[in-house]
């Protein structure tokens, strides 16, 4: 009986460790084809973690507010909702002198918070949208960000201007986007 009760847990783990070999391959592809380097992506999950900190500690941005942060190769994007223009500009000042951070894209509306139905609805828009940049010959998915917000997307990386145009284009004609803003970078 003890030799089955080992047997089974060795499979457990193993079946653990067998999602973080595939997990961490996956991430080291993806990093690999970043047209960002390693250094640039540490940099940006630094100040995304700088930045979610800097807005929680803080009175003005921490009460009611959704607030989100992305950065993309030193560019950061604020999203979300907030009650007033100057919680807005208040997160952008904490961000903006966050080390490495290069611009600050302050897309954060005025508006009540959106809803769970409402979040989900975007993960499945910025799901959509994805998908079909990676499925694009003319565009390199793996290096444009997509964050989706109220149905507006939002496009990161370092793209060329027929990529870049391309890459719009695509995501207007999902369904449920309203409206598609860009952020990218020349490479």
């Amino acid at each position: 009986m003890l030799k089955i009760a080992a047997i089974l847990a060795a499979i457990v783990l193993l079946q653990g460790c067998a999602a973080a070999v595939v997990a961490g391959g996956a991430s080291a592809v993806t990093a690999a084809n970043d047209r960002r380097t390693l250094g640039s992506q540490i940099d940006d999950n630094s100040i995304v973690i700088k930045a979610r900190r800097a807005l929680s500690d803080d009175q003005m941005t921490a009460k009611g507010s959704n607030l989100n942060v992305t950065s993309y190769n030193g560019v950061v994007l604020l999203t979300g909702q907030t009650s007033s223009e100057q919680v807005r500009e208040q997160a952008q000042r904490l961000v903006q002198d966050i080390p490495s951070v290069k611009t600050v894209h302050n897309q954060i509306r005025i508006s009540n918070n959106t809803s769970m139905t409402t979040r989900t609805r975007d993960s499945w828009i910025g799901t959509k949208v994805k998908s079909q940049l990676l499925a694009d010959e003319q565009v390199s998915g793996l290096n444009i960000k997509v964050v989706t917000e109220n149905a507006e997307v939002f496009l990161m990386g370092i793209v060329g201007g027929s990529e870049a145009d391309r890459a719009v284009n695509i995501a207007r004609n999902v369904e449920g986007v309203v409206r598609v803003v860009k952020a990218f970078e020349n490479p």
